[in-house]
């Protein structure tokens, strides 16, 4: 039986009137193209890249701010205006401090929706964003009191969602009957449009400056929109939208209507049994694109073909979308170059610097498969993994290859860290890792199980393939396990073999045709990574362990790694534990509270290491997102032809 909706996440006066409470809390409505809007609960922009409107001009890794905000003035019956929005200025200021009228937040069906109160007169604001395009709505409502008049003011800017932009001349806004034109790049549109021409000087993002960033812009007044507000029910609807700006969108409050609906449909679509496999299906959502591909993160990720593919499951089998997954399987099975899949750099540029997403993709491939029976994929992409395994066993980039002596696989270069664990700090790895890591072979090994599997539903067995894979399994259980009982992280590095406590372990029992079952590696991994959030990176009390992932670039680079918990591995750890026979009872509540802790109905990035285990990072992740779904929603294997 489904959940029925509204799924709701609501906030009082006690969170929305507070700061720090409210702008710790952070909502996101994505677009489908990988643009969005997004803010926090009481309504200050605390990042560079918040904003109502930051469309993905080409891609998702090239995304520009431009609506920045719509500020509510209300006017009262007695002539009194008061400012509903609110700003914190580069002197320390915060004027105006409209938050202090909020009367609650509810993120309905993920949408936001805002209520304020002045006396006996309550305003709503609801948005959304038009599915497929980069079209935003926004509706205010008067739900109480009146009469009142409505003004919104615009505040534009137009430049990269990464940067800033500074007074030193207007930019360019064509004015015209409801609205306006901003730099040729955006529209706006709604009633009572009066133009105006103005910089605000000195915005401050407290969270860039918390980064060790420049963390002050200016942005530029265009206009004002205005209307008088009689009755409750009367609204003030405004649309901002970029590409096509002769193409009017349907009316705001349509807009809002059909992405409501569109929630629901999802959630029922995907047959969610309780409120959490509803919130992540609604979560999941926004990281696909019509593209298709998957946005690794926001605010500041691109599409990035480790996280799509670790991600694949879950974001596309879990949630009825293997439509789309096969078409993304398809594309990205064309990227293949020299074994190696591409990985798409948030840069713009295509590079192959992952020794894992390949291994990924072969696993993605594999479910694929098995969930659908889709034999006509299979025999499409088996030759691709052919390929790789050929380009593999001969040897590939950044000394990715086959050691002939044990059939395990090798990579790493100086300078390089080519396994998830990639942070790097002046251009020199925090963890490289050179050598046999455990999760490169446990992925390898499943990798060749799978293409043996895929070979099979084909009605084949090639003996090259099964050789590898029986000899690279004999190898990893005869070279991974440590004398303590647990595994190495890597084998054969430069230094030798390195024991450290790392949760890469866990795949080598968690993967579909994982090189282990038994082993006490499981329980002992738990006893100092496992925490309500994920699991850490590295455990406690060993070399370089970091208990906060906080401060500037290289600080929050350092620490990435080395203890900074990491929601994902949750997806790893419990299979690791179903496997091997450990209780997993309970070991999701963290997860499903942290839904309504940072990223309302998501879940981030990372975690710091040590308690209270704050979240950092990104506050909406695509794997952290789909390993949570992936574990609470089994996917049913279609039967072998």
């Amino acid at each position: 039986m489904s959940v029925t909706t509204p799924l709701r996440i609501a906030f009082g006066p006690a969170v929305c009137t507070s700061l720090a409470e409210g702008s710790d809390r952070e909502w996101l409505v994505a677009d489908g193209c990988g643009g969005y809007a997004m803010g926090t609960v009481c309504g200050l922009r605390t990042r560079r890249y918040h904003g109502l409107l930051v469309p993905a001009v080409s891609d998702p890794s090239a995304r520009r701010l431009g609506l920045v905000a719509l500020e509510p003035v209300l006017v009262l019956p007695s002539g009194a205006s008061v400012r509903l929005g609110v700003h914190e200025w580069a002197g320390g200021a915060v004027a105006p401090a409209g938050h202090l009228y909020l009367e609650s937040f509810d993120l309905d069906d993920g949408l936001p929706r805002w209520r304020w109160r002045i006396g006996d007169v309550v305003l709503e604001r609801e948005l959304a964003m038009r599915y497929g395009a980069a079209s935003l709505a926004v509706v205010h409502r008067l739900l109480a009191g009146g009469p009142v008049r409505l003004v919104l003011e615009a505040l534009v800017t137009w430049r990269d969602a990464h940067g800033e932009r500074f007074a030193g001349g207007p930019l360019t806004v064509e004015h015209g009957d409801g609205g306006a034109v901003v730099e040729g790049s955006f529209r706006l549109h709604g009633p009572g449009w009066a133009p105006a021409g103005d910089w605000y000087r000195g915005v401050h993002a407290r969270l860039e400056a918390q980064r060790g960033l420049n963390a002050d812009e200016d942005v530029w007044l265009a206009g004002r929109f205005a209307a008088d507000l009689s009755r409750a029910g009367d609204t003030l609807p405004v649309s901002a939208w970029a590409g096509d700006l002769a193409v009017e969108p349907a009316p705001a409050v349509d807009v809002v209507a059909a992405a409501r609906e569109r929630a629901r449909t999802l959630v029922a679509t995907a047959d969610s049994t309780d409120e959490v496999a509803a919130r992540l299906v609604l979560a999941a959502d926004a990281f696909v694109t019509t593209a298709p591909d998957v946005v690794a993160g926001y605010p500041w990720f691109g599409a990035w073909s480790r996280d799509t593919m670790t991600s694949y499951e879950g974001l596309f089998l879990a949630t009825g979308r293997a439509d789309e997954g096969r078409e993304l399987l398809r594309g990205y099975a064309a990227t293949v170059s020299e074994g190696m899949l591409a990985n798409t750099a948030d840069t713009g540029a295509t590079e192959y610097n992952t020794a894992d997403a390949t291994l990924w993709f072969i696993h993605a491939i594999d479910l694929h498969v098995a969930a659908t029976g889709d034999l006509d994929l299979a025999a499409a992409l088996v030759p691709v993994l052919d390929g790789v395994v050929k380009a593999h066993v001969l040897g590939t980039r950044y000394g990715i290859g086959v050691d002939p002596a044990d059939g395990l696989l090798t990579q790493g270069q100086p300078g390089y860290a080519l396994t998830w664990m990639d942070a790097r700090v002046d251009g020199i790895g925090v963890t490289p890792r050179i050598g046999k890591a455990v999760e490169i072979n446990a992925l390898w090994v499943n990798g060749l199980a799978a293409l043996r599997a895929l070979h099979a539903r084909l009605g084949s067995d090639p003996p090259e393939i099964a050789a590898l894979h029986e000899r690279a399994r004999t190898s990893f259980a005869a070279r991974f396990p440590t004398p303590a009982g647990g595994l190495y992280d890597v084998v054969d590095g430069p230094d030798g073999d390195d024991d450290a406590v790392r949760p890469n372990q866990l795949l080598a029992f968690s993967l579909p045709h994982a090189p282990l079952t038994e082993s006490a590696a499981v329980g002992l991994a738990a006893e100092s990574l496992l925490t309500p959030l994920g699991l850490r990176s590295l455990g406690p009390g060993s070399p370089g362990y970091r208990g906060q992932h906080r401060g500037g670039s290289r600080d929050r680079d350092s620490a990435y790694h080395q203890g900074t918990v990491w929601p994902w591995l949750i997806g790893p750890y419990v299979d690791a534990c179903r496997r091997t026979g450990l209780p997993t009872d309970g070991v999701l509540a963290g997860l499903a509270a942290h839904l309504a802790e940072w990223g309302l109905g998501s879940v981030s990035e990372t975690v710091d290491a040590d308690a209270p285990h704050a979240a950092t990072g990104c506050p909406f992740q695509a794997w952290s997102v789909a390993e949570l779904n992936r574990i609470i929603r089994p996917i049913k294997a279609a039967p072998s032809s």
